[in-house]
């Protein structure tokens, strides 16, 4: 691997970048294809200074693609894009300073302890002795690791690994910082421990963080903003609670063992119930605000001698959200094209 000079800036917090913008990243047109396949098109996004951005979608859609173009490890085939100021073609080098990036894949050394393989990175963006000790101090510190700090990497479990990889993507004190699935495969409760981490660099050290996911909950728990990718495209983008109120209302389902008529005429009248709809002995209501509504409902139902054996409430999510714009749950997402996309994306970096 190259040397990076330049690298380090002595400051701990995030500056303006060198054009004045408040754009962390500007993307205008981006655009990649491998042969006949395009795997990003046409892609424009202004990314703010401090936020936490989410790129959703399905393996294949072009997620990496995009985070492999923004860190310069592929050159667009259109379009400009630039990170913290800098041109990702052009000025390749003042990007790779800017940035720290935590790839899908392990990059760290097992053979090495978790605190070699940070000194290693450090080196390798040409930080002196005094400055390394003193960040890998800190971002151990960040992560929760001082303890595993001089065990090596081999005996660290998966979600530790990804706290290190985190730690050392955060080395350099980088502006912009790419974490591209980084709970992919660990187990719930080691996923959430890394949301924490996510938030505890983004709210207090002042980060911005690029974050690609397929995991829903991730996106909605974690991002400022989401765009939704599908098929290289950005088919939706705004912050989680608005994509969701695109949806409409919650949904409250009653089973009803008896008095389903009684209940249903009793319910008509009530207008904050925007529709009623009887199926089988479930009654669905579409309302707004649902959790506070549920009280309401059950006292109409003891008042009419209605017999409910059990409620369900359904709030959107973006799950729904990804059906509506592209026509499928993201777990049905995994198209020949897509399969094509992703073998490409391993013969060209």
């Amino acid at each position: 691997m190259t040397e990076i000079t330049g690298a380090v800036e002595q400051g701990n917090d995030a500056e303006l970048a060198l054009d004045g913008s408040d754009a962390a990243i500007s993307i205008r047109g981006l655009t990649k294809r491998f042969g006949n396949i395009t795997a990003v098109n046409q892609i424009s996004l202004d990314i703010k200074k401090g936020e936490l951005f989410g790129l959703l979608g399905a393996n294949g859609a072009g997620k990496s693609t995009i985070i492999k173009m923004l860190t310069t490890m592929l050159t667009p085939t259109e379009g400009e894009a630039r990170v913290w100021g800098h041109d990702v073609v052009k000025e390749r080098n003042l990007v790779r300073s800017s940035i720290g990036v935590v790839f899908q894949d392990p990059a760290v050394d097992g053979m090495l302890t978790g605190r070699e393989n940070l000194d290693f990175h450090g080196r390798m963006y040409g930080m002196d002795g005094e400055l390394r000790k003193k960040r890998i101090e800190e971002v151990l510190e960040l992560v929760d690791l001082v303890e595993k700090a001089d065990e090596k990497l081999e005996e660290y479990s998966g979600g530790m690994q990804r706290r290190l990889e985190i730690a050392r993507g955060l080395m350099h004190y980088p502006h912009v910082l790419f974490l591209d699935e980084p709970t992919l495969g660990l187990d719930a409760q080691t996923r959430r421990y890394i949301w924490q981490y996510i938030r505890n660099m983004n709210e207090e050290k002042g980060v911005t963080i690029i974050l690609t996911t397929h995991y829903m909950e991730e996106a909605d728990s974690l991002c400022d903003r989401v765009a939704i990718i599908d098929n290289g495209k950005i088919v939706a983008l705004d912050t989680p609670e608005n994509l969701k109120d695109e949806i409409g209302s919650d949904t409250i389902s009653l089973d009803v063992q008896s008095g389903a008529e009684a209940l249903m005429q009793s319910l008509r009248p009530i207008s904050w119930i925007k529709s009623i709809i009887a199926n089988n002995g479930t009654i669905e209501l579409m309302v707004d605000h649902a959790q506070s509504r549920i009280p309401e409902v059950m006292q109409q139902a003891n008042r009419c001698c209605a017999k409910i054996t059990s409620v369900g409430l359904h709030e959107p999510t973006l799950e729904d959200v990804f059906l509506k714009y592209t026509g499928r749950k993201i777990r049905e997402t995994g198209s020949h094209a897509n399969s094509m996309v992703a073998r490409m994306h391993m013969r060209h970096g």
